[in-house]
């Protein structure tokens, strides 16, 4: 029988948050399997927003857990990974998530601004992190990124036709096999 690796690994995130002025969810991606269900999620953002809503620091220990943490106006940023975890990888990553959002809501990183622009968000975050692995850390990536998948998002005649022809392809593959 194996032991867990202790130590850093590739899956050093184990949470992306976003919460508002009252400790409520805007934005929440978990990695891994530590908190499955939305009550255990939920439980541990309020724990994480009461301990970190009134100070000024930027790294906080919780349940086992590294928090690192950013607020502005009426946000609050966090990235979470393990205990033994690296602060200044997830530290990037905060950093990163954060930097990314300024520039592509134009410095106006608030509540509202956020909720108008959730897609590039989720965008954002994916690029940021996979899985918990952390594959980007410049900003500057990020939004070009982000503002490449944005123009791929609408569905033109051309595409459809191509998605409708490799579909047509696999099926034909799926029934000579």
């Amino acid at each position: 029988m194996h032991s867990p690796i202790l130590g850093p690994s590739l899956y050093t995130v184990k949470a992306v948050l976003i919460l508002d002025n009252d400790g409520d969810r805007l934005y929440a991606k978990y990695y891994g399997d530590g908190y499955p269900s939305v009550k255990e999620q939920k439980a541990l953002e309020k724990n994480i927003f009461n301990k970190t809503h009134r100070t000024d620091s930027e790294i906080a220990l919780l349940e086992g857990l590294t928090v690192v943490y950013k607020s502005n106006i009426d946000l609050f940023f966090y990235v979470i990974g393990s205990s033994h975890e690296n602060e200044l990888m997830l530290m990037a990553v905060l950093n990163c998530l954060f930097d990314s959002l300024s520039q592509m809501l134009r410095k106006n990183v608030e509540r509202r601004a956020l909720l108008e622009n959730m897609e590039g968000l989720f965008l954002a975050v994916d690029e940021i992190v996979d899985g918990g692995v952390i594959l980007e850390s410049d900003p500057q990536q990020v939004v070009h990124r982000v503002a490449l998948r944005g123009d791929d998002v609408p569905l033109t005649e051309q595409t459809v036709t191509q998605v409708l022809q490799s579909a047509k392809e696999q099926i034909k593959w799926s029934l000579l096999r």
